[in-house]
């Protein structure tokens, strides 16, 4: 385990810029993920998807399968340099960008071979958690309004982002050694959250077990439960009817429905996840894998942890 007075001594990434994926079918993200409730604006040969915010959260690129093409994390200018010396000394070599990513910052490759970028840029995450308001209603009045009456669900952020590795405590200590990022809670070698000590949701990062290195999914902040559910039902009208939930996640104690996107993995609908403020000392727990998944919600369907992209030669 990282010990927590050098993990309070060393430089940490902020917060989550973007992420790049690559898909079998724009065609098909498109339709997915404006579904989902978030803006899809077409460039030359990519999408680029933004939240209610307006941030540019993702990048979409046309490959022959779906895999993660890169990561890309801020920091504050005062710690890039030191994030750069931490990265080389816990030893991952410096590398050339993306040949579609920019090139500021530094890049370099985590232990399981996943593209990783590193820059000085505005903080994405919150600095303090929102309320999650669910409204009652008084006596003799509704409570609610009409299906047709509907809003369609825009998440307002990206909130985290779940990747298989093949060594779950392996990338547990590179990211702590590398970006500063710290243990929230784990089970075992079998899954393991981080946050950045910035202020940060429960998780910005998270790590699974699997055979080989893959993109799980990207989670998206909305209000509150109802439009955890609302965003199920949304996505369930558009054709997209698998996933898991809605339920109640243990640790992290966010309110979650998950759907199956069109490649295997999913984007999440998350709402009141809990949050470490800047400087504080989470106490990070280790919990039983019968006691960590969720509180309540239906039973975890079989596929929900397969890595569609083991045992495949993936594209960066």
């Amino acid at each position: 385990m990282t010990d927590p007075a050098a993990a309070s001594a060393r430089a940490s990434v902020h917060s989550i810029d973007h992420f790049a994926l690559n898909v079998s079918s724009l065609v098909e993200a498109k339709r997915f993920f404006s579904a989902f409730g978030l803006d899809v604006a077409a460039t030359v040969a990519e999408l680029q998807l933004r939240a209610a915010d307006g941030h540019r959260w993702a990048r979409i690129f046309p490959a022959s399968r779906k895999s993660l093409a890169y990561l890309s994390f801020n920091c504050f200018e005062q710690d890039f340099a030191a994030i750069r010396d931490q990265v080389k000394a816990a030893g991952a070599d410096l590398v050339a960008p993306h040949d579609r990513g920019e090139a500021s910052g530094f890049w370099f490759r985590d232990p399981d071979g996943n593209l990783i970028q590193v820059k000085t840029g505005p903080k994405t995450t919150p600095v303090s958690k929102a309320p999650c308001i669910v409204a009652s209603s008084h006596a003799d009045e509704r409570g609610t309004h009409t299906r047709s009456a509907a809003k369609t669900v825009r998440p307002r952020r990206l909130s985290h982002v779940l990747l298989f590795s093949p060594d779950v405590l392996r990338a547990l200590d590179f990211y702590g050694k590398a970006l500063g990022l710290r243990l929230s809670d784990k089970s075992l070698d079998i899954i393991a959250f981080t946050h950045a000590p910035h202020g940060s949701d429960h998780h910005l990062v998270a790590f699974a077990r699997s055979s080989a290195r893959g993109w799980h999914h990207a989670a998206w902040d909305v209000d509150n439960v109802n439009l955890v559910g609302q965003g199920a039902s949304q996505m369930a009208a558009a054709g997209f009817t698998k996933g898991w939930g809605t339920g109640r996640h243990v640790l992290g104690s966010n309110y979650f429905h998950y759907v199956q996107d069109p490649w295997g993995s999913f984007c999440e609908y998350s709402a009141d996840i809990d949050f470490v403020s800047a400087g504080q000392t989470w106490p990070a727990g280790e919990f039983a894998p019968e006691d960590s998944l969720y509180l309540w919600g239906p039973p975890v369907p079989d596929d929900f942890i397969h890595n569609t992209e083991a045992g495949v030669v993936l594209e960066d």
